[in-house]
Parts: structure tokens; sequence; C-alpha cells
């Protein structure tokens, strides 16, 4: 019977690893065809010689692609657009949660769960109306009007999350805040915003890559190249039924690092807080 169990358990870590390995080279994949398309010269991507692997590697689509392409300015407004959205839903957000959280008043469930509605309703029923509040507020074409169209997605996700770890942090670390002279928003500043940096993290690195990555918005709500961008930018590479694939795989590698190297630098903390947020909340 130990010897049937041994090798029952040794059959499934097979198994597990062979997903696992499926799984990474499903996610590797993609990132390889970007790096090796922006690295072939345009005969091995256009003409009879296309391979898999570039037999001469170049840069060329990169010097064109920083050269003679405006790259660097949708590099900046993602980053701007990005980063204040980060900001701006982690400052709702804690208020937000902290509120319903805590605080007892009338109508309380009624707004949690309009919080999820909220999050639930599809981007492509929204922009129209949207787009109209913005032509009607001159918030059309800028960043403060993109920063605003996303925090209507990444505020109730951010305030729905922090509301289960705000409740799991103890009752009495406040009350005791409290009695030493600090108030409400002193207590979620010293106590409960420390006791919760995992879920911060996994609430940040949330806002940040759906703002990152949005393209629905950006393409409606935005037109000049000063404020595009970089999702929408990458369209730029395709004139009528022409396709640099050359610069737009370059473009498209660059894009994805951010949202990779945020994710590795927040690593512990992503990981730490959506196990905790599979048990608690």
């Amino acid at each position: 019977m130990p010897r049937t169990t041994s090798g029952t358990r040794r059959l499934f870590r097979w198994i597990g690893n062979g997903l696992l390995l499926v799984m990474l080279v499903w996610t590797l994949v993609p990132f390889y065809w970007m790096i090796a398309t922006s690295l072939k010269a345009d005969r091995e991507i256009y003409g009879f010689e296309a391979t898999l692997v570039p037999h001469h590697p170049t840069l060329a689509a990169y010097v064109r692609l920083f050269q003679q392409t405006p790259f660097l300015k949708y590099v900046r407004n993602s980053t701007i657009i990005a980063v204040s959205t980060t900001a701006v839903s982690l400052v709702f957000g804690c208020l937000g949660a902290y509120a319903l959280a805590r605080l007892r008043f009338r109508g309380r469930r009624l707004i949690a769960r309009g919080l999820v509605f909220t999050y639930l309703v599809p981007p492509s029923l929204l922009f129209i109306p949207l787009f109209a509040m913005m032509s009607a507020l001159s918030l059309a074409d800028t960043h403060q009007g993109l920063i605003l169209a996303y925090l209507g997605f990444t505020v109730p996700f951010c305030t729905w999350l922090l509301m289960g770890y705000f409740r799991s942090v103890p009752l009495e670390l406040e009350e005791a805040a409290l009695v030493d002279g600090c108030t409400r928003l002193g207590a979620l500043i010293r106590v409960v915003l420390p006791m919760s940096l995992p879920a911060l993290a996994v609430v940040a690195f949330f806002s940040f890559t759906q703002a990152w990555n949005e393209f629905l918005y950006a393409n409606v709500f935005v037109n000049s190249v000063e404020v595009r961008t970089i999702t929408t930018g990458l369209t730029m590479f395709i004139i009528e039924d022409v396709f640099f694939w050359g610069p737009m795989m370059g473009a498209a590698f660059l894009s994805a690092l951010p949202p990779l190297v945020v994710y590795l630098i927040f690593q512990r903390w992503v990981v730490k807080g959506l196990t905790l947020g599979a048990v608690k909340g």
C-alpha cells in the first residue's frame, strides 16, 4: 500500500510538472516571437527566407522605432496615465474600503454591492456615454480624461478587494490607536495600511497593468499624438494593408516590460496578497 501511494504521488508530481512546463512554454513563446521578429531583417520577415530564428540579427527595427516614430511620447503618456491612475485608485480605494469595512451607516451594504455591479459592467457599454461626458466637459483628448475613465473600473475593484483585508485587521488595534489620540484617518494610516501591504501591492499592480494595457477607451477618447498611449500607438505601424512588423514587435516587447518589472519588484507581496485573498474577506 505505501508503494502504491508513493507511486501515485510521483505520477501526480510528474503530471503537475508537465502542465507547468506547458504553461511556461505557452507564456514565453509570444515573448520569443516578439524579440525574434524585432531582430530580423526585412527580407527574413516578408520574403521567402522567413525563419523562426534570425539568421542575421539586427537592431534596425529599434533604431527606426526610436528615431522615426514618437514611441517615447507614447511611453511617457502611458507612464503618466498608469502611475496617476494607480495613485488615485489607492487613495480612493483605501478611504472607501475603510469606510465600508469599519463605519456603520445607512446604505452601506447597497454601496458595497453597487461596487461589484459597477466593476462587472463591460467597458464596451460605457464608452459612448463616457465620450459624451468627456466632450461636454472638454476632457476628450487629455490625460485627465483618460485617468478619470480608468478610475471607473479600477476604484470599484480596489475598494472591494481592500474591504476584505481591512476587515481582517483586528479591531482592537484600531481602538487602541483611537484611545491614544489617533483620528480615524490616523488609525487607517498608522495601523491598517501597514498591516495590509500585500493587499495594497495587489491593488497597485492591478491598477497599473489595467491602465497600461487598456485599449478601448484610449482609442476612443484620444486622437492626438501628444496624448496617445502605447496600446493605441502600436496601430500606427499599420498603414492600410502594410504591416511594419519589425518596429511593431519591438514596440510590443518594450511595452510589455514595465508591467513585468513591476510584478518582479513586488512579486513577494503580490503572491502573498493573492494567497491571503483566497482565504480572507
